[in-house]
């Protein structure tokens, strides 16, 4: 277990070593490219910070277990928000009313419903896969269309540095894929040393892991003042994880829906992302925090009953 633990730290370190360049190169790249940090944070962010759980959809489909790529996408979603958004509310509210942000929230509480209903048979079938990049493909449209608006409505930067704020946003990028592997072996040596099960490993260590990448970007964004990066990050990923990379393990193969876990998974990801759904102010109050860290207590306490 000491290895494990080795690896678990040399994971963290990477993790925040990752977190600074890639924080500062979102923020240049954004200026350079005339978009708002929101949607470099949706985009740029959220897809790179999403790797770890592509990475694992497409070795677990061919494996012949896709089922571990859905409880890792499913499980990462509740740890974005209900954890690393829930903690980041603690140190204060978070304006969330930019054009990008509000149209992301929609999606990421229309992409859980949308799964659902085609999990209802039992099977996520190679044609819910397409149907499910059919709806990934409508939501990266309306991206393109809020960066071809905002691109008009934004002045250049006189002074941007794109080629530097790009090999930031590279370096910190590997660095912050590197550690989520590295967190994700040291973790599931450890949970085997404890005795766990296999799903249980997958649903709680291989998706908290795998969220590395958004844990750290999140928590750079929030004491560094660029919210909007956080939170974009965060809700990107959601949409990516569900409308993306479960459609790519179902392409591979067909993933069986079984047991109560999917869907108790699949329903806190719901829940907690209707927590953060803003009233007429586009503010999440502080207090949101301790719901969400609580929904994530009761989460960890449910799954933990599946051994």
């Amino acid at each position: 277990m000491l290895q494990d633990m080795l690896i678990l730290l040399a994971g963290l370190a990477c993790a925040a070593a990752g977190g600074h360049f890639f924080l500062h190169g979102a923020v240049g790249l954004a200026r350079a490219w005339r978009l708002s940090a929101a949607m470099i944070g949706a985009t740029v962010a959220a897809f790179s910070t999403s790797s770890p759980e592509l990475a694992v959809a497409i070795g677990s489909a061919l494996a012949g277990t896709p089922e571990i790529s859905l409880g890792d996408a499913l499980g990462s979603n509740v740890v974005n928000v209900a954890l690393i958004l829930g903690g980041a509310l603690l140190f204060g509210a978070i304006r969330c009313a930019t054009e990008s942000v509000q149209r992301d929230l929609g999606a990421a509480v229309a992409a859980p419903v949308l799964l659902a209903l085609l999990a209802l048979d039992g099977t996520i079938s190679r044609l819910d896969g397409l149907v499910l990049l059919g709806a990934f493909s409508l939501w990266l449209a309306l991206m393109v269309q809020t960066v071809r608006r905002q691109r008009a409505q934004m002045p250049a930067e006189p002074h941007a540095q794109p080629w530097d704020a790009a090999g930031r946003v590279t370096l910190g990028l590997v660095l912050l894929v590197s550690s989520s592997w590295l967190i994700v072996g040291g973790a599931q040596g450890i949970a085997r040393s404890l005795g766990w099960s296999s799903f249980l490993v997958g649903a709680l260590i291989v998706a908290l892991g795998t969220s590395t990448p958004e844990i750290v970007t999140t928590l750079f964004a929030r004491w560094h003042g660029h919210d909007d990066i956080g939170l974009g990050t965060i809700l990107g990923s959601n949409v990516f994880n569900l409308l993306f990379i479960v459609a790519v393990a179902a392409l591979i193969r067909p993933v069986r829906v079984v047991g109560q876990g999917p869907w108790q998974t699949l329903a806190a990801g719901l829940l907690v992302v209707l927590l953060v759904l803003p009233g007429s102010s586009g503010v999440l109050a502080r207090w949101r925090g301790l719901p969400l860290l609580a929904c994530y207590g009761v989460y960890l306490l449910v799954t933990t009953t599946w051994r």
